[in-house]
Protein backbone atom coordinates (compact mmCIF):
# COMPACT_ATOMS: atom_id res chain seq x y z
CA UNK A 1 0.00 0.00 0.00
CA UNK A 2 0.97 3.35 -1.08
CA UNK A 3 -0.40 5.49 2.46
CA UNK A 4 1.36 4.66 4.91
CA UNK A 5 -0.11 6.68 7.67
CA UNK A 6 -2.48 10.21 7.96
CA UNK A 7 0.06 13.51 7.52
CA UNK A 8 -2.36 15.44 8.45
CA UNK A 9 -6.46 17.24 8.03
CA UNK A 10 -7.01 20.25 7.87
CA UNK A 11 -10.32 22.09 8.83
CA UNK A 12 -10.72 25.68 9.53
CA UNK A 13 -11.71 27.21 12.70
CA UNK A 14 -12.69 30.58 13.85
CA UNK A 15 -10.03 31.07 16.41
CA UNK A 16 -6.05 29.90 16.45
CA UNK A 17 -6.28 30.45 20.19
CA UNK A 18 -9.40 29.40 21.04
CA UNK A 19 -8.72 26.26 18.89
CA UNK A 20 -5.16 25.35 19.92
CA UNK A 21 -6.75 25.41 23.86
CA UNK A 22 -9.00 23.45 22.73
CA UNK A 23 -7.46 20.78 21.22
CA UNK A 24 -4.78 20.61 23.70
CA UNK A 25 -6.67 21.25 27.15
CA UNK A 26 -9.93 18.98 26.43
CA UNK A 27 -8.36 16.55 24.28
CA UNK A 28 -4.47 16.30 24.55
CA UNK A 29 -3.12 16.71 21.61
CA UNK A 30 0.19 18.29 21.30
CA UNK A 31 0.22 21.83 20.01
CA UNK A 32 3.14 20.60 17.23
CA UNK A 33 3.57 23.38 14.38
CA UNK A 34 2.23 26.83 13.23
CA UNK A 35 2.89 28.05 9.98
CA UNK A 36 1.29 31.55 8.65
CA UNK A 37 1.95 33.19 5.29
CA UNK A 38 -0.22 35.83 3.15
CA UNK A 39 -0.29 34.05 -0.02
CA UNK A 40 -1.63 30.19 -0.29
CA UNK A 41 1.64 28.12 -1.59
CA UNK A 42 -0.46 26.11 -3.51
CA UNK A 43 -2.59 28.21 -5.40
CA UNK A 44 -0.67 31.44 -4.93
CA UNK A 45 -3.64 33.28 -4.33
CA UNK A 46 -3.38 35.87 -1.71
CA UNK A 47 -5.40 35.04 1.61
CA UNK A 48 -3.33 35.88 4.92
CA UNK A 49 -3.54 32.81 7.14
CA UNK A 50 -2.35 30.81 10.68
CA UNK A 51 -2.20 26.96 9.89
CA UNK A 52 -1.60 25.29 13.47
CA UNK A 53 -1.09 21.62 13.58
CA UNK A 54 -1.89 19.15 16.67
CA UNK A 55 0.00 15.73 16.91
CA UNK A 56 -1.50 12.60 18.16
CA UNK A 57 0.61 9.73 19.65
CA UNK A 58 1.90 7.79 15.93
CA UNK A 59 2.64 11.36 14.55
CA UNK A 60 -0.40 11.79 12.35
CA UNK A 61 -2.13 15.60 12.85
CA UNK A 62 -5.26 17.41 12.39
CA UNK A 63 -4.24 20.74 11.62
CA UNK A 64 -6.99 23.97 10.73
CA UNK A 65 -6.76 27.53 9.27
CA UNK A 66 -7.48 30.75 10.67
CA UNK A 67 -8.76 32.56 7.73
CA UNK A 68 -9.97 36.26 8.83
CA UNK A 69 -10.17 37.75 5.70
CA UNK A 70 -12.72 35.18 4.06
CA UNK A 71 -16.13 35.18 4.96
CA UNK A 72 -17.75 32.87 8.17
CA UNK A 73 -17.68 29.38 7.57
CA UNK A 74 -21.07 27.72 6.92
CA UNK A 75 -21.97 24.07 7.51
CA UNK A 76 -23.59 22.37 4.25
CA UNK A 77 -26.98 22.93 4.88
CA UNK A 78 -27.55 19.73 2.58
CA UNK A 79 -25.69 17.30 4.96
CA UNK A 80 -26.79 15.70 8.06
CA UNK A 81 -25.04 17.34 11.14
CA UNK A 82 -23.64 13.72 12.21
CA UNK A 83 -22.41 12.78 8.62
CA UNK A 84 -19.10 14.75 8.64
CA UNK A 85 -17.01 14.65 11.75
CA UNK A 86 -13.25 13.77 12.71
CA UNK A 87 -12.97 10.86 14.60
CA UNK A 88 -10.12 10.41 17.32
CA UNK A 89 -8.89 7.16 18.91
CA UNK A 90 -8.14 6.62 22.27
CA UNK A 91 -5.96 4.02 24.32
CA UNK A 92 -8.59 2.60 26.62
CA UNK A 93 -12.29 3.01 28.33
CA UNK A 94 -11.24 5.02 30.96
CA UNK A 95 -9.54 7.76 28.67
CA UNK A 96 -12.67 7.92 26.65
CA UNK A 97 -14.69 8.40 29.82
CA UNK A 98 -11.90 11.42 31.29
CA UNK A 99 -12.25 12.89 28.17
CA UNK A 100 -15.87 12.92 28.29
CA UNK A 101 -16.17 14.17 31.89
CA UNK A 102 -13.20 16.97 31.08
CA UNK A 103 -15.31 17.96 28.06
CA UNK A 104 -18.99 18.09 30.51
CA UNK A 105 -17.14 19.98 33.07
CA UNK A 106 -15.68 22.14 30.65
CA UNK A 107 -19.63 22.93 29.36
CA UNK A 108 -19.30 21.01 25.99
CA UNK A 109 -22.55 18.96 25.79
CA UNK A 110 -21.33 14.88 24.98
CA UNK A 111 -23.39 12.16 23.35
CA UNK A 112 -22.22 8.59 24.80
CA UNK A 113 -20.32 6.50 25.41
CA UNK A 114 -22.03 4.61 21.89
CA UNK A 115 -21.43 1.20 21.52
CA UNK A 116 -20.74 0.54 17.93
CA UNK A 117 -19.55 -3.70 18.22
CA UNK A 118 -16.29 -2.68 17.13
CA UNK A 119 -15.77 0.80 18.71
CA UNK A 120 -17.23 3.12 21.56
CA UNK A 121 -17.64 6.45 21.13
CA UNK A 122 -18.19 9.67 22.34
CA UNK A 123 -19.40 12.82 20.55
CA UNK A 124 -19.31 16.75 21.01
CA UNK A 125 -18.62 19.86 18.76
CA UNK A 126 -15.54 21.83 19.16
CA UNK A 127 -15.50 25.43 19.25
CA UNK A 128 -15.32 25.62 15.48
CA UNK A 129 -18.45 23.65 15.01
CA UNK A 130 -16.90 20.70 13.75
CA UNK A 131 -18.39 17.44 14.95
CA UNK A 132 -15.46 15.63 17.04
CA UNK A 133 -15.77 11.69 17.80
CA UNK A 134 -13.64 9.95 20.84
CA UNK A 135 -13.55 6.55 20.36
CA UNK A 136 -11.78 3.45 21.89
CA UNK A 137 -11.47 0.14 19.95
CA UNK A 138 -13.03 -3.06 21.33
CA UNK A 139 -13.10 -4.99 18.59
CA UNK A 140 -11.38 -8.48 18.08
CA UNK A 141 -10.17 -9.72 14.78
CA UNK A 142 -12.55 -12.14 13.98
CA UNK A 143 -15.26 -9.09 14.28
CA UNK A 144 -13.08 -6.70 12.01
CA UNK A 145 -12.13 -9.60 9.36
CA UNK A 146 -16.25 -10.02 9.02
CA UNK A 147 -16.54 -6.88 8.57
CA UNK A 148 -13.72 -6.46 6.14
CA UNK A 149 -15.23 -9.65 3.99
CA UNK A 150 -18.60 -8.55 3.95
CA UNK A 151 -17.99 -5.02 2.48
CA UNK A 152 -17.19 -5.61 -1.03
CA UNK A 153 -20.33 -7.27 -1.09
CA UNK A 154 -22.23 -4.47 0.51
CA UNK A 155 -21.30 -1.76 -1.53
CA UNK A 156 -22.08 -3.37 -4.76
CA UNK A 157 -25.50 -3.86 -3.41
CA UNK A 158 -25.54 -0.52 -2.56
CA UNK A 159 -24.54 0.64 -5.90
CA UNK A 160 -27.73 -1.11 -7.57
CA UNK A 161 -30.30 -0.56 -5.06
CA UNK A 162 -29.28 2.79 -3.02
CA UNK A 163 -30.95 0.28 0.04
CA UNK A 164 -29.95 -0.81 3.37
CA UNK A 165 -27.39 -3.28 3.35
CA UNK A 166 -28.12 -5.70 6.35
CA UNK A 167 -24.79 -7.65 6.28
CA UNK A 168 -23.58 -6.05 9.47
CA UNK A 169 -26.58 -5.01 11.02
CA UNK A 170 -25.19 -7.75 13.47
CA UNK A 171 -22.70 -5.06 15.06
CA UNK A 172 -24.96 -2.67 16.57
CA UNK A 173 -27.94 -4.78 17.32
CA UNK A 174 -26.64 -5.84 20.53
CA UNK A 175 -25.24 -2.18 21.46
CA UNK A 176 -26.35 -0.14 23.78
CA UNK A 177 -25.79 4.30 24.61
CA UNK A 178 -25.01 4.75 28.12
Amino acid sequence: MAVTKLHHAAYRCNDAQETADFYTNFLGLEYYAAVSEEDVPSTGEKCPYMHIFFAMKDGSCVAFFEVPASPPMQKDPNTPEWVQHLALNVESREELLQRKKLLVDGGFEVIGPTNHGFCESIYFFDPNGHRTELTFHIGDDAMMNKLRTTAPKMLAEWNKTKKVQTDAAWIHNRTATE
